[in-house]
């Protein structure tokens, strides 16, 4: 029954990629941008998390809704400040702009606070379950059950909110939706609110599950969440979430086979077979672009 165990692990890392790659797909289906500072808010949330439970000495859920808000804020002014300006500008433009930003997140944190890591407060405590006889690790289901809650609630604000139908008018044409009375602006601001809320939940759930942060942590686990949504078909947020959870089984399927050296390398494998075989993802279709 150890496999269960390891479905459970891949599943608990995966939702966290799941988490930060909804909010790469989402901020591309809506201005076509590959947000590279979105792993960095994930940093951010992290840090949030862990000064708001150990300076604060607040619980889980309430450093969770602090780290969610402020990235949220964060994600906007990141929008307001360095994208917002390049809308009418290549892509190229925007993708050096949104590297260059991520630096400036990274080497901030690090002037401010040193590059040294920190160790996660102990918040929740460590029990086990026995499913099936298999003894499960409590923060992986409370960590699952927090992943399922937030996709959830992201669906219901997507098809069931007024703003979440400004996105999605938004997304199949801006211009079309300008002229229908939509704020454009503001709900490309409202999708980087969403997306950043739900990369700072990942900090924080990251943090509590590896119990070990630095601010260079978002590079890798942002670029693994890239490739989630490029394997979901990026633009579609059912496509990041199966893509995420995906990535998440196969790293600990590969680990569990004993080739943890090759973990990492695994998710760029995926990259490059999905881009020869499917460039438009599991979720994604195929479109034609004029030039």
């Amino acid at each position: 029954m150890e496999w269960i165990q390891q479905l459970v692990n891949g599943i608990s890392l995966g939702s966290i990629y799941a988490l930060i790659a909804l909010g790469y797909t989402m901020v591309y289906g809506i201005i076509k941008l590959i947000n590279f500072a979105h792993g960095d808010v994930f940093m951010l949330g992290a840090f949030i998390g862990f000064y708001a439970i150990s300076r604060w000495e607040i619980g889980f859920f309430p450093a969770l809704i602090i780290s969610m808000l402020l990235c949220a804020i964060i994600g906007v002014i990141i929008e307001r400040v360095a994208y917002k300006r390049l809308r009418s500008a290549t892509r190229i433009a925007a993708l050096i702009t949104a590297i260059g930003v991520s630096l400036l997140i990274e080497y901030t944190v690090i002037f401010f606070r040193g590059a040294s890591p920190e160790a996660y407060p102990e918040v929740l405590p460590k029990t086990s379950v026995d499913i099936f006889g298999v003894s499960i690790s409590s923060i992986s289901i409370l960590i699952l059950a927090v992943t399922i809650v937030l996709m959830i609630l992201l669906q219901f604000i997507v098809h069931k909110t007024k703003i979440g139908k400004a996105m999605r008018a938004v997304s199949l044409d801006p211009d079309a939706a300008r002229l229908m009375g939509i704020n454009v602006d503001n709900t490309i601001s409202a999708t980087f609110a969403i997306g950043s809320a739900l990369a700072g939940a990942a900090g924080v759930i990251f943090g509590v599950y590896y119990t070990r942060i630095e601010p260079l942590m978002g590079v890798l686990p942002g670029l693994k969440a890239f490739i989630a949504a490029v394997l979901g078909g990026i633009g579609s947020i059912p496509g990041a979430m199966v893509g995420g959870l995906l990535l998440g089984v196969v790293e600990t399927v590969v680990s569990a086979l004993g080739y943890s050296l090759w973990r990492d390398a695994a998710a760029f494998v995926i990259l490059i077979l999905i881009l020869i075989l499917k460039p438009s993802g599991i979720f994604g279709k195929n479109t034609r672009e004029k030039v």
